[in-house]
């Protein structure tokens, strides 16, 4: 029960956190996805795709955008009694799901896909 209601709460924070655009990535890193350079993996984090070469301005965009998120999930784990982990990895499957389609995407199993 208290893992649905967490789901619950993550799903809607999601949502709103992507539709206020504080959770949205900058330019680069969305035209980086687009590009199957850099996608959404299922632990809630963004990450280079295996094969892919990434500037290092990209990277750094990278890091500050994961920095974010974790922020965030520290803050949602916090008030649901929940860990960072199980949080992220709560909010990497709605983001996995959510992708724009021909994004790459990590499975979790660990390899990439491109979103259908």
């Amino acid at each position: 029960m208290k893992k649905n209601l967490i789901a619950a709460s993550i799903a809607t924070l999601v949502a709103s956190t992507l539709a206020t655009g504080a959770g949205a990535a900058s330019a680069a890193i969305e035209a980086a996805k687009a590009d199957c350079i850099v996608g959404e993996q299922s632990d809630g984090y963004l990450g280079v795709v295996d094969g892919a070469t990434a500037s290092e301005s990209i990277r750094r965009e990278l890091r500050a955008t994961n920095q974010q998120r974790k922020s965030t999930y520290a803050g949602v784990a916090s008030k649901n009694g929940a860990t960072i982990e199980d949080t992220a990895a709560l909010f990497g499957k709605k983001l996995v799901e959510g992708a724009d389609s021909g994004e790459c995407v990590q499975l979790p199993d660990g390899s990439w896909a491109k979103q259908p």
